[in-house]
């Protein structure tokens, strides 16, 4: 929390002096509301489950069942599609634009059933059967149970709730590391998925070249010291004072989504500032710190591979040295990608070595001068990329 108020104080250096504080807008509501509050404003239905992971973990999964412009459905029912966020995110990426710009809203208006998860540990999936929160205990995963724990447990109760035997799955970022990992070992859970849309894909990040990925330069050690053993960037009361007391005013706001350039790249022309409250409002929704580790070492290694626990814990969780490497090139998986030029977290050149592995791919276009957020709040994301999905997901249908 502190690198993240020593970022925005960082942005607030060099603020125009005069009435600048004092022009705050009206805080736009969805700054205040949950996910499914969000989704209710814009009149679409929403629905809410928990659903309880192997290891005990209790996710919060959301649901749009149908449009409200939807004037004739693709069938009965309708085709499932299930949407996963990335690293330091929650299901609102998918509906915090306009509904005409969100893609969660798209969907449901082009006559999907639609699925948002939470990773453990974030905003809305912070609950255990035993653990508790405030213990370093309940924080000790990383993308590996995510993938291993969280994937099929979600996958599973929403092909038994809809009764669907195959579903969408659409990812973002570390979203669709957790499928390249489960879908490459886990034929039973792949064979669920009739096709995996993989967005600023990111399987390996040994290009990577973003502020995130300097803390790769620390040993592991040195970041346990630093952050601690439990959550990593979680939202604060101190986040949401700042959203809403600072980032809602005429000029301020432009700082604020430089934020989100500075962090995780974003082509600042193409977003839409006046979200940027909504946008901080609910993300960075937290992490743990062994995620932020496991991501520190995939820099490292160059590889996708589990989490490294040292030579002696490798021996206690994988009976070897060394952690055990995934290999895509095992995933079967009917697979599209959709990558961006400009991406300083999906790096072109680690793209490019993913895009050889991929046994089954049926699509790939790389989108010019896009970074990592424009998948998410792009102004121009209905036209250069939810349309085709659209029309790619209706042709597999």
């Amino acid at each position: 929390m502190k690198w993240l108020t020593l970022c925005m104080g960082l942005l607030v250096t060099g603020v125009p002096q005069g009435d600048t504080f004092n022009t705050v807008q009206n805080v736009d509501p969805e700054v205040r509301l949950n996910i499914s509050g969000i989704i209710r404003r814009w009149d679409y239905p929403a629905e809410e489950y928990e659903v309880v992971t192997e290891d005990g973990y209790i996710l919060t999964v959301n649901r749009i069942p149908h449009g409200i412009k939807t004037s004739k459905p693709l069938q009965e029912p309708k085709p499932v599609v299930f949407l996963q966020h990335g690293l330091l995110g929650d299901a609102s990426h998918w509906v915090t634009n306009l509904p005409r710009s969100s893609l969660g809203f798209l969907l449901a208006d082009a006559g999907f059933d639609v699925w948002l998860g939470n990773s453990r540990g974030n905003t809305w999936s912070r609950k255990h059967v035993k653990l508790n929160p405030k213990r370093s205990a309940y924080w000790a995963f990383s993308y590996d149970e995510m993938a291993k724990k969280d994937l099929p447990a979600v996958i599973d109760f929403i092909t038994k709730t809809t009764g669907q035997k195959q579903i969408f799955y659409i990812g973002h970022s570390q979203g669709t590391t957790i499928a390249f990992i489960a879908f490459s070992t886990m034929p039973e859970l792949a064979s669920k998925i009739k096709l995996y849309i993989a967005l600023a894909p990111v399987a390996t990040v040994g290009f990577a070249d973003n502020p995130i990925t300097k803390l790769s330069v620390l040993p592991d050690f040195t970041l346990w010291k630093m952050f601690g053993k439990r959550n990593f960037l979680p939202q604060s009361t101190l986040l949401k004072f700042l959203t809403t007391k600072f980032c809602s005013g005429r000029v301020t706001d432009k700082l604020c989504g430089n934020l989100f350039f500075l962090l995780c790249g974003f082509v600042e022309q193409n977003l839409n500032k006046t979200r940027t409250p909504v946008y901080l409002a609910h993300s960075p929704a937290g992490t743990s710190v062994q995620n932020m580790i496991h991501w520190s070492q995939a820099i490292k290694s160059g590889k996708l591979m589990a989490f490294n626990y040292g030579r002696r814990g490798n021996f206690i969780h994988y009976h070897q040295s060394t952690p055990p490497v995934y290999n895509v090139k095992n995933m079967k998986v009917p697979t599209a990608l959709w990558s961006g030029s400009e991406d300083s977290l999906a790096d072109p050149k680690d793209v490019a070595a993913l895009l050889q592995k991929i046994p089954n791919l049926v699509y790939h276009q790389d989108i010019k001068y896009w970074e990592h957020l424009d998948f998410l709040w792009g102004l121009n994301a209905p036209e250069k990329l939810y349309y085709n999905i659209v029309t790619l997901m209706r042709q597999h249908i």
